[in-house]
């Protein structure tokens, strides 16, 4: 859920209208999506050589911190209408800070939390989870950004920060955990560290 609480599907799929709502013209504003979306290819390419290095928490622990304070940015830039240099900087700050950890993760977790009896019942959820508030995320952005350009984005920058506590309180590390103990792990709500002292393979 969080994954799209971030905001990441409503800001690629809105990217023309906040440029343009910052004042870009439409050639500029293309230009620059191209360059989000490069962004997320090369980030994504490096979350994936990082995940089993350094662990599922870390990376949405330093994913949550970039997003929460890449939104709260574009926010302050939307609210003040100032700056608006900074606003392509902010956005591939964002997406960076999404792919390396949120957009990698989430679905090496779905694949990874659940007790083996119903792991496909329980990936299944999740996915319907997200694409569901993806749907309702797209749905209502263009008619908040319409009263107001800058709360959408208070609102993601938020949410990031009770990820963050979130994660860091009760999500345990899944790095090395054999699949057969996953739901233990996942029911004692331990520690990083005392998950994989625990739970790790021999």
């Amino acid at each position: 859920m969080f994954n799209q609480l971030s905001g990441i599907n409503a800001i690629l799929y809105y990217l023309g209208d906040i440029f343009g709502a910052a004042g870009f013209g439409s050639l500029s504003s293309n230009l620059q999506s191209i360059v989000i979306g490069a962004t997320n290819l090369v980030a994504t390419v490096v979350a994936m050589t990082l995940i089993d290095r350094t662990g599922r928490r870390p990376l949405l622990l330093i994913g949550s911190v970039g997003m929460a304070l890449a939104q709260g940015g574009v926010a302050a830039v939307m609210a003040f209408n100032t700056a608006r240099s900074l606003l392509l900087p902010l956005l591939v700050a964002f997406v960076a800070s999404f792919a390396i950890s949120q957009g990698a993760v989430i679905w090496v977790y779905l694949s990874e939390i659940f007790p083996t009896p119903v792991r496909a019942r329980g990936q299944s959820l999740g996915s319907a989870t997200h694409w569901i508030m993806n749907a309702l995320i797209a749905t209502v952005f263009p008619a908040i950004a319409a009263r107001s350009a800058s709360i959408p984005f208070v609102f993601f920058s938020l949410m990031m920060v009770l990820q963050f506590i979130l994660v860091l309180w009760f999500l345990p590390e899944t790095r090395g955990v054999p699949l057969e103990q996953m739901g233990q792990a996942m029911s004692v709500g331990r520690s990083s560290h005392q998950a994989k002292h625990d739970f790790s393979a021999p």
